[in-house]
């Protein structure tokens, strides 16, 4: 089943982007995922293509009337995918979010401009809201490549080796551990005598207690968090009754 990516956008011309180079665009190439960019304006039925108007109660700006963009979903929504509209005020995209988006048939994003979109959108379709941090862009195109490069790359095939994501930041709930590679001596530095030894359990272990104390220190939200999943889960239980 190919993973299929709709984005409604006023700026169809930014995709495939940097979608359409590295393992994604030789994904898109091979037909491992499909892209359809949609053109909002297409929807619209004034003479001027109008997709805005001033905002109810005044003030700066201009936002996204919710006729035009209701129509642009009706007249791609396709059945079992899931709408997301990038936005700040969405919830924070995690990869838990980004691997079921990844193993479902495909997603459309709408991706919002100018400041905001008209609110009765949200109450009369069913639209997830995600953002990608605590910081505005100019668009949500931006924000929809970073969704679909994080899910294409999950995809069957795309990655070179099956397992080389495994172990990569947030997948396990934790930062990933530190890399080297040759040369062994740079500028005075040498690769940590462990990743050298040859024993296999001592580098998983020295992976393992790196990532721990990287997350901590790094992200201490994501340390609480990974606390908190090991505490509930029954090993995490004994656990904590042993100590």
């Amino acid at each position: 089943m190919m993973f299929q990516a709709t984005v409604l956008t006023l700026y169809p011309e930014m995709f495939p982007g940097p979608l359409g180079i590295s393992l994604a665009g030789r994904a898109l190439a091979e037909g491992k995922w499909s892209l359809d960019a949609v053109q909002i304006r297409d929807y619209a039925t004034d003479k001027h293509r109008s997709v805005d108007d001033t905002p109810a109660g005044g003030g700066a700006g201009m936002v996204m009337r919710a006729d035009v963009l209701a129509a642009a979903i009706d007249g791609t929504a396709k059945p079992g995918v899931p709408l997301l509209a990038m936005t700040p005020r969405g919830r924070p995209l995690r990869q838990e979010r980004v691997r079921t988006l990844a193993e479902g048939p495909g997603v459309a994003i709408l991706c919002g401009r100018f400041e905001g979109i008209d609110q009765r959108l949200f109450e009369g379709r069913e639209i997830e809201e995600v953002s990608i941090g605590d910081y505005v862009l100019s668009g949500g195109e931006t924000a929809a490549i970073v969704l679909l490069d994080a899910c294409i790359r999950l995809l069957p095939g795309v990655m070179g080796a099956a397992s080389s994501g495994d172990e990569e930041s947030f997948e396990a709930g934790l930062l990933e551990y530190p890399h080297y590679t040759r040369p062994q001596m740079w500028e005075g530095r040498t690769i940590p005598e462990v990743l050298r030894s040859g024993d296999h359990a001592a580098i998983k272990a020295w992976r393992v207690s790196r990532a721990e104390i990287d997350t901590r220190l790094r992200r201490p939200d994501l340390w609480e968090r990974h606390i908190g999943a090991r505490v509930q889960s029954p090993s995490g239980a004994r656990q904590k009754k042993d100590e």
